[in-house]
């Protein structure tokens, strides 16, 4: 009000109409609240900006980041230091580059348009498909919001070129960056799934499965559900000897703040108890901790003894599974998987951290001996460090958007192994090419 009564007596002076109609005498006490008003008016900005990349990266649309959630209540309260430190250098270099509020304030307006009307194109499928309403709400909505829209669009257009192309030419890239990491991920899980080595193969090796046995537990991190991974296989193939007891272990991450102890591992046998072969599924909620390796190892070998100790004492392995609900489409992979000739339902969840396990029967007996012996000997992480490449025939555009472009994110993303929290010196790496 006081800055449009300023312009009322002096119409000629536009530029600085804000800070000319404050008195002097409360000029900065105005300056600082100013100040810190754009401060708290951009942290929704940043706050929204964290969660959209959240939710691109829980669907495989964005390059692995940190995500450091900040509240046990609220699943959305996250941080990401990485686009945090992204959003200041850019927020510099146009104030910088542009030394014009005019060019910036063109470019923001074209920004909340476009927003305001991506967001009334979205609500005409929260209508017709979340709240079931019929066609004609939701085109009347449309029309109405969206009419008014359209106007305020048409009028930011017009200032494209003084500023207004920023924001475009950064959703173009953003955008471009999506989708080409969605492309080769998609890409990479269709070569594991194609390329994984059945159960059969490998148990029909015999119980030493053909090679050499050495001692110690072996953790093959993957995120094959069933059969064997390509990376497993190729290793096998150029050095013929793993340890003693291997377990497969693959990761589900939950909604959820924490998983308990007793609910978090799923573990199955593959073939017979000779091979000392287990597969273990483990659920993680996103406020659990995966920096504490000792902790993982105890939990995870003490999983593997009380799953041994039910099989021993005669009850049905697929009992002790614990019944946490994970979505629909893994419950039913996990299903199918539990089914196969070799890899029988089985799981189980120590019930304290430190529980004791008896011994019963002459084969579990040997069983946890030789589980024990080899936990003293220590244990080893594999993971795959693979390199995704275009196949020789593919296109020229394949070509640069594999091998440069999905190249270069994968190179400069935060690696699996820091995010699993993998201790190094206990880690293997097994380098694969991938032709996709």
């Amino acid at each position: 009000m006081g800055e449009a009564a300023y312009l009322s007596k002096h119409k000629e002076d536009l530029q600085r109409s804000f800070y000319r109609a404050i008195p002097e005498v409360v000029f900065w006490p105005v300056f600082i609240i100013a100040t810190l008003a754009t401060v708290v008016a951009s942290q929704a900005v940043i706050s929204a900006t964290f969660s959209i990349i959240s939710q691109c990266r829980a669907l495989n649309c964005f390059p692995r980041v940190k995500i450091i959630h900040t509240s046990n209540q609220v699943h959305g309260q996250i941080y990401i230091p990485e686009v945090n430190w992204m959003l200041m250098v850019f927020c510099l270099l146009v104030v910088i580059g542009f030394r014009d509020t005019d060019m910036i304030a063109n470019a923001y307006g074209l920004t909340v348009i476009i927003v305001m009307f991506v967001t009334t194109c979205l609500m005409f499928l929260v209508i017709v498909m979340v709240w079931k309403r019929n066609l004609l709400a939701a085109f009347i909505f449309v029309s109405v919001f969206g009419s008014l829209e359209l106007l305020y669009l048409s009028s930011c257009l017009a200032k494209v070129a003084k500023g207004g192309w920023i924001p475009l030419i950064f959703s173009l890239v953003v955008s471009s960056v999506m989708y080409i990491w969605h492309y080769g991920t998609l890409q990479k899980q269709s070569f594991e799934s194609h390329n994984k080595t059945s159960l059969d193969m490998l148990l029909s090796l015999g119980p030493n499965v053909g090679i050499n046995r050495v001692r110690g537990i072996g953790l093959i991190y993957t995120n094959v559900l069933s059969g064997i991974p390509p990376m497993f296989s190729h290793f096998v193939t150029n050095f013929p000897a793993f340890h003693q007891v291997l377990i497969f272990v693959t990761f589900q991450f939950l909604t959820t703040p924490r998983v308990s102890v007793n609910q978090r591992f799923i573990v199955r046998r593959i073939g017979p108890p000779e091979f000392r072969i287990y597969r273990c599924i483990i659920r993680l909620g996103y406020k659990d901790a995966r920096k504490d390796s000792h902790a993982f190892e105890t939990d995870l070998i003490e999983t593997v003894r009380v799953f041994l100790q039910r099989e021993s004492d005669g009850g049905d392995a697929r009992d002790s599974v614990s019944q946490m609900p994970v979505n629909q489409h893994e419950s039913n992979r996990l299903r199918d998987d539990a089914s196969t000739r070799y890899e029988n339902g089985s799981g189980a969840g120590p019930e304290t951290r430190r529980k004791r396990v008896r011994f019963c029967g002459v084969g579990s007996s040997k069983e946890l001996e030789d589980l024990e012996n080899a936990r003293e000997a220590g244990l080893a992480y594999m993971m795959g460090n693979t390199c995704v490449l275009a196949r020789e025939t593919s296109s020229f555009v394949k070509k640069f958007v594999i091998n440069i472009v999905y190249g270069f994110l994968r190179r400069n993303c935060r690696s699996p192994s820091t995010a699993l929290g993998i201790p190094h010196t206990s880690l293997i790496e097994v380098g694969m090419a991938y032709r996709v």
